[in-house]
């Protein structure tokens, strides 16, 4: 007998699958406990609906996350800090600080978890900071930090 998994179920297969499962382990254990429908003609096209409408909101969210990374590029972020002997900063200035400085700055909402910095910046002058928008898309962007 030919379901479509509902859950993903481990050993069997993924949510959204067709499989060909036996009529008792169907009827008795996967139907039963919500975890597979039969896969009937109406069935099957309503699953290809649903995957077809869930792929198109995936290629709308990447195409936007391009567009924001390319705004990203574009922007370049000045900081005023107080800096003592050799142009080492008296603090420093991290993820947190620059996601809150994009969004006050440019209205950009960026997580400070997305900001890939390797350590919070501690000199004067400038760095290229990215920026993880979306799965396999990311920008740069330059912060300058200039002593106050």
């Amino acid at each position: 007998m030919k379901v479509i998994l509902l859950k993903d179920i481990k050993g069997t297969g993924k949510k959204g699958d067709v499989i060909n499962a036996s009529d008792g382990h169907a009827r008795n254990y996967l139907i039963p406990r919500g975890l597979a429908k039969e896969a009937t003609e109406g069935n099957v096209r309503a699953l290809e609906h649903q995957q077809a409408t869930v792929q198109k909101k995936k290629d709308e969210a990447f195409a936007e996350a391009v567009a924001l990374g390319k705004d990203i590029e574009k922007i370049q972020i000045i900081f005023k800090a107080k800096a003592g002997e050799g142009g080492r900063l008296f603090g420093s200035i991290t993820n947190k600080d620059i996601a809150d400085e994009l969004k006050k700055a440019h209205g950009i909402d960026i997580d400070k978890k997305k900001i890939a910095l390797d350590q919070p910046i501690r000199t004067l002058g400038t760095t290229l900071v990215t920026v993880k928008v979306y799965p396999k898309v990311s920008a740069q962007f330059s912060v300058k930090v200039i002593e106050e």
